[in-house]
């Protein structure tokens, strides 16, 4: 069998554990499997490497029965039948199957096994999940370099993994820059609505959610481009090869009709990352404790008519709500010097670390603000960063909608 080395040293301490997921699917850390058809293909070379090749080439005979387009199962499923009949030496040992397609499945079984042979400690949260806001039931966070989708769901404040899906990113890797380039862009996104699979050709599949790229941040370093999606496949094809989009997040259908039922398309939260810390609960506790105390702290400023304090918030390269950082304190010197008093409540927060630059942050919430003579209610966005002397100032802040 030797080739199926090719899988055996790819991953050895893989098949012991995708062996207990397979056969106690209740011990999984999350609502959602992982696919009927992952889930088997990696029991099968679990089965392989324990020397019980016929048992693994009639659970992928079924496999690819169900789902003849999963391409993946369908290769590794004739390379088993051909080793029983000859020595081989290599994945995809199918003269006939063109190099290229060979080569794309083959980061394709490389990027579904490491996520079983790097499985995630229990009870761990993406860093820059800091905090959800209270209307956002779900937060999509996608790891780009493994190529894969987290669904986190919003217990009381606190992201709970529900759903992991293998995903497909741009040609070209990671952080897009100018329309064209075939890379996925990598910062904090939110969906902004769907587009039913009927208004679609076939290539986006069961539909598309797009993103608001290019958000503030992007426009601010003169990103362009448009039109980036998470979406669904052709119906032809369970799966595409993890850098095979022209910059957007593809899923199978399967997939994308479990994430449906989870996503708003007016708000849900999209972080790409090229990597994702993932903090003990304690640890992003605490972490969340301080960032909060930020925003916290610029409130009760404003709130004081301590204009001066109010502004040190504000960093020299402030732009924002149609101004520049000297316009907005000539404005605001003005403004509250004239105020006998302001109340400012915040709701609703959302906190998200930016990957990709260290020190930034957005943040996102409902301002009720009350003066003794003017009253506004609306969502405001704020983009933060944290400065040479270590403070947090806002860089940008305007409403949002």
């Amino acid at each position: 069998m030797r080739g199926l080395v090719f899988f055996l040293l790819l991953a050895p301490a893989v098949m012991a554990a995708a062996g207990e997921l397979v056969a106690n699917r209740a011990a999984a850390p999350h609502a959602f499997d992982h696919g009927p058809e992952e889930a088997a293909l990696v029991a099968a070379l679990a089965k392989v490497q324990d020397s019980r090749v016929d048992e693994a080439i009639a659970d992928l005979e079924q496999v690819v029965r169900l789902n003849p387009t999963f391409r993946l199962a369908q290769l590794v499923y004739a390379d088993l039948l051909l080793a029983k009949a000859r020595p081989i030496t290599d994945f995809g040992s199918m003269p006939s199957a063109p190099l290229q397609q060979i080569m794309a499945l083959r980061e394709e079984a490389k990027a579904r096994l490491r996520h079983y042979r790097e499985p995630l400690p229990p009870d761990r949260i993406p860093a820059a999940l800091v905090k959800l806001g209270a209307s956002q039931r779900h937060a999509i966070v996608v790891n780009l370099g493994t190529s894969r989708l987290y669904l986190f769901e919003n217990r009381d404040g606190v992201p709970r993994l529900v759903g992991d899906f293998y995903a497909t990113i741009g040609k070209n890797g990671t952080r897009k820059d100018v329309e064209g380039d075939q890379k996925t862009p990598v910062g904090v996104y939110f969906i902004t609505g769907f587009i039913e699979p009927d208004k679609l050709p076939d290539l986006y599949g069961a539909g598309a959610f797009p993103i608001n790229y290019p958000n503030v941040w992007d426009q601010r370093h003169g990103r362009t481009g448009f039109g980036i999606w998470l979406h669904g496949t052709p119906s032809s094809t369970y799966s595409r090869p993890p850098r095979d989009s022209d910059g957007c997040v593809i899923l199978s259908n399967r997939d994308l009709g479990i994430l449906k039922a989870a996503i708003d398309p007016q708000g849900t939260p999209v972080i790409l990352a090229e990597d994702v810390e993932w903090l003990p609960r304690a640890e992003w506790l605490a972490r969340q404790a301080d960032y909060e105390n930020v925003l916290e702290e610029w409130r009760r400023d404003w709130e004081s008519r301590n204009t001066e304090r109010y502004l040190s918030h504000y960093s020299p390269e402030y732009s924002g709500l149609g101004m520049d950082y000297a316009q907005w304190v000539e404005h605001k010197r003005r403004v509250n010097g004239s105020k006998r008093y302001i109340r400012v409540d915040i709701r609703d927060k959302s906190i998200f670390l930016y990957p990709g630059v260290d020190g930034l942050m957005v943040i996102t919430f409902e301002q009720d603000y009350e003066s003794d003579n003017f009253h506004r209610r609306f969502v405001k966005r704020q983009y933060w960063r944290r400065e040479d002397d270590g403070n947090w100032r806002i860089i940008y802040e305007g409403s949002v909608g």
